[in-house]
């Protein structure tokens, strides 16, 4: 398979610059009454196919053999839902100083969404990675956290002000609405996996468009409701400055927490990437369903966090690649090209 290549500069993602415009065009034309209720329904049947067609993506041959690696996984799950929690919850101290309460609450939800699929994925094979671990790592993440990211959220934000409405419905709507259509994927790769395989690049729009509908609907909500009224370019800067750190840590802890538990440089290379780093593509649809009204405050750090790993994590992975590398020690032949469609999540 042909391996990623990247641009010798990090620009701005093109697709960050899409999500942008569309909440510009949610501050300029917010979605109100039924076209509220027909933008809503939209993007919950969007991301319902979204799921889907992951589920159709994923080898259920390729997810099994993965489970042999069970080391490398336990450990990206726990960065991924008990580290990057655990910092979040640490962040509380920086309100109301750096952080208002609506922007932490956006905040330590960021830390509770599950990893990365794709850009995992991307980075992984351009660092010279073990890319099936990468695969498998950023799959069980997202499975895991359909349910575990919702049961996190009940914990740790249930009781506070303006954070929505958590409950046992809220779990159950988040699995009929990613769960189920992931599952329904898999049961159809059979008879469809061979489609998605040759269309994957035209697949990839369904991938953005999801959550472009996704932004819309949430931004335009927030428009409606007058929250943005809340936010100061002060609180934005603070902001920045908090996920700039909470970004450093975890690419540290992943690497050097890596190496301490006795894992090869491929290894490392998988854990750093997929357990630093964010997903915005299950992110977006949970918050949406769990903070109502506030889904827009509680996506913006998901959205700059996003942003700020794509750039971060290119440059690392770079530099990951100019290693020198054992020839004793298998690598590139072994783990070879990338299975990506560049849709970074």
């Amino acid at each position: 398979m042909k391996r990623l290549t990247w641009p010798s500069r990090m620009p701005v993602d093109p697709y960050i610059l899409l999500l942008l415009g569309t909440v510009g065009i949610a501050a300029l034309f917010p979605a109100r009454g039924t076209g509220a209720d027909v933008a809503s329904g939209a993007a919950t049947a969007a991301i319902a196919f979204l799921f889907f067609l992951y589920g159709a993506r994923l080898s259920t041959r390729e997810a099994l053999d993965g489970l042999r690696h069970w080391r490398l996984h336990v450990t990206v799950l726990v960065c991924t839902f008990v580290v990057f929690p655990l910092l979040g919850l640490a962040a509380r101290g920086l309100v109301p100083v750096f952080l208002t309460e609506p922007l932490y609450q956006g905040l330590l939800f960021l830390t509770l969404v599950p990893s990365t699929i794709q850009s995992s994925i991307a980075f992984t094979s351009m660092a010279r990675g073990n890319v099936p671990a990468a695969i498998c790592a950023g799959s069980f993440s997202s499975l895991v956290g359909i349910v575990v990211t919702p049961l996190l959220a009940a914990a740790l934000l249930g009781g506070s002000g303006g954070s929505g409405g958590f409950s046992a419905g809220s779990v159950v709507e988040i699995v009929l609405q990613l769960l189920v259509p992931f599952v329904a994927g898999q049961v159809a790769r059979r008879w469809i996996g061979a489609f998605v395989a040759r269309h994957r690049k035209v697949l990839g729009l369904v991938d953005r468009g999801s959550i472009l509908l996704v932004v819309y609907t949430a931004f335009s909500e927030g428009m409606v409701q007058g929250i943005w009224q809340q936010v100061s370019p002060v609180r934005l800067g603070g902001l920045l400055a908090v996920e700039a750190v909470l970004l450093a840590v975890m690419l540290a802890l992943t690497w050097y927490g890596a190496k301490a538990l006795r894992f090869g440089r491929e290894d490392r290379i998988a854990i750093q990437f997929a357990g630093s780093k964010k997903s915005l593509a299950s992110g977006l649809p949970m918050a949406s369903v769990l903070f109502g009204a506030h889904a827009s405050l509680a996506v913006l750090p998901l959205m700059l966090f996003h942003q700020m790993q794509l750039m971060v994590c290119a440059v690392i992975a770079k530099r990951r690649a100019n290693d020198p590398v054992d020839p004793h020690v298998g690598t590139d032949a072994r783990y070879g090209g990338a299975v990506t469609d560049n849709v970074p999540s």
